[in-house]
């Protein structure tokens, strides 16, 4: 049945509805994640809020984020994909519309529901990648999955433009009231999306999947094949399990933990440190975020390129070294200005294209490392073990600078250098080991990546499975 899939050649309009669905989705989760990063700059003045008590405002989703992963992750794989992309959204944009009541000088009060954003971005992240992948064919998944990742510097964008320019109008509250609309995304979910055709057949559901998958190809579902053998291997999913796949979870876990410790260092504290730094009011810091997505959002489509063209192994490295040497030189020339442009402004927008751009390789590599019965708890865990870096990120630097200083606008920023040196050196690490540690898959189905884990619940083509002394053996 997924060897007709995999012979296709151009997506349906239905593949690109759930394409379409799952680019919303992640575009308005990180609308949600970095609104803090603006709200920051406008409330560290009024609250005399110190580089400590920001870094735990900002770190709290991470924490949160690196949970929700896990957990929404292995839920993912237990009840299936379409139920906890659903639940996810609610989640995040619920929590975030909270945030609309937060008391003056209440920073804890901050804190606390923005570990709840990032329970729920979290468990997003790790589900819409493995649904859209498990509806496309194989010459189509990395280019697929790194477009779904190209809009997510939209969502920051909006945040930046409405922080830029509505702030006056509604204050910094009103941009967490909007923040509930990600909500009405799960309309337009179960409407169009049905469950994943791969998560039914591997639950023993065949009519089920194979209805999914005859809609998606918009065929009719008697013209597709129905695997004959219903008593196949179902196995739970057993999170210890992700442990007997060690080069999957090393280059997952550390690829992630490196990429997201760097970009979340320094997309969170933007904001705030162009107000400390070049000395400008927060709705002028929040545009030149705005362009910073920009970058972000074209190292998407040059990196969805790069990982069909290079592969994932190389765009990887790319995307590691090409940032940690863009970030140095940002906080080298920190204070230098090119035709009265800021050349740290200037290096960041060329960092963020590698930074954030290579996010078109690290979350849809993280799931396809993984074999079928562990793809988003495996994508789970390493999201959310990477999920640390969105604490040691923000904490790092504000550390790293002097956690007990009090934020002012204007004032000058110690060690700026070591603190983006820090930054730098997780992106080489990431870097490394997705160039020397990778495996590739750029190019193969998904099936042929289970055998090649040791994942023996995916039939080789012209067999199917039968049952043999307890276990799940094959015959032609």
């Amino acid at each position: 049945m997924f060897e007709v899939l995999d012979r296709q050649t151009a997506l349906t309009a239905n593949q690109k509805k759930i394409v379409f669905a799952a680019i919303v989705g992640s575009a308005l989760e990180f609308f949600d994640y970095f609104l803090i990063g603006f709200v920051l700059a406008f409330i560290i003045g009024p609250w005399q809020l110190t580089y400590g008590m920001s870094a735990v405002i900002l770190l709290s989703s991470g924490v949160g984020a690196m949970i929700g992963a896990m957990v929404w992750g292995w839920m993912a794989d237990r009840i299936g994909r379409r139920k906890v992309f659903i639940a996810t959204v609610l989640n995040f944009s619920l929590a975030t519309g909270l945030l609309y009541f937060t008391p003056e000088n209440g920073w804890i009060y901050l804190t606390i529901m923005r570990f709840f954003v990032g329970f729920g971005v979290g468990g997003l992240y790790c589900v819409d990648l493995p649904l859209v992948q498990e509806f496309v064919p194989s010459s189509k998944r990395g280019l697929v999955s790194g477009l779904v990742t190209v809009f997510i510097p939209i969502g920051v964008g909006i945040g930046a433009l409405m922080a830029g320019y509505l702030t006056p109008m509604i204050g910094w509250q009103g941009l967490f009231a909007i923040g509930v609309l990600p909500a009405f995304l799960t309309l337009l979910v179960r409407i169009w999306v049905p469950e994943s055709p791969r998560w039914l057949a591997r639950m023993g559901r065949h009519d089920e999947a194979r209805t999914s998958l005859a809609w998606a190809l918009q065929v009719d579902p008697q013209s597709l094949p129905l695997p004959t053998a219903r008593d196949v291997d179902v196995r739970p999913t057993v999170w210890l399990e992700l442990f007997k796949h060690p080069r999957s979870l090393v280059v997952s876990w550390l690829g992630n933990l490196g990429a997201q410790t760097g970009v979340y260092g320094v997309t969170l504290w933007a904001p705030t440190l162009f107000v400390a730094l070049l000395k400008i009011p927060p709705a002028e810091a929040a545009k030149m975020v705005f362009v910073m997505t920009v970058g972000g959002m074209l190292g998407r489509i040059g990196f969805s390129y790069f990982s069909e063209r290079l592969g994932r192994r190389v765009s990887g490295g790319l995307l590691g070294f090409g940032a940690c040497a863009l970030l140095i030189l940002a906080g080298i020339f920190h204070d230098a200005f090119l035709a009265g442009i800021s050349v740290y402004w200037l290096l960041l927008i060329a960092a963020t294209f590698f930074a954030d751009g290579g996010f078109a390789v690290v979350g849809p590599y993280a799931a396809e490392v993984w074999p079928a019965h562990l793809r988003t708890s495996g994508m789970g865990s390493a999201y959310g073990f990477g999920g640390l870096g969105k604490i040691i990120g923000p904490l790092g630097l504000a550390l790293i600078i002097g956690a007990s200083d009090v934020l002012k606008p204007g004032a000058p920023v110690a060690n700026i250098v070591p603190a983006f040196i820090y930054l730098g050196s997780w992106f080489a690490m990431a870097g490394a080991v997705y160039l020397f540690l990778g495996i590739e898959t750029k190019g193969r189905s998904i099936e042929e990546i289970d055998r090649s884990l040791g994942d023996d619940s995916s039939p080789r083509s012209g067999e199917v499975p039968r049952r043999g002394g307890g276990e799940a053996t094959w015959s032609s």
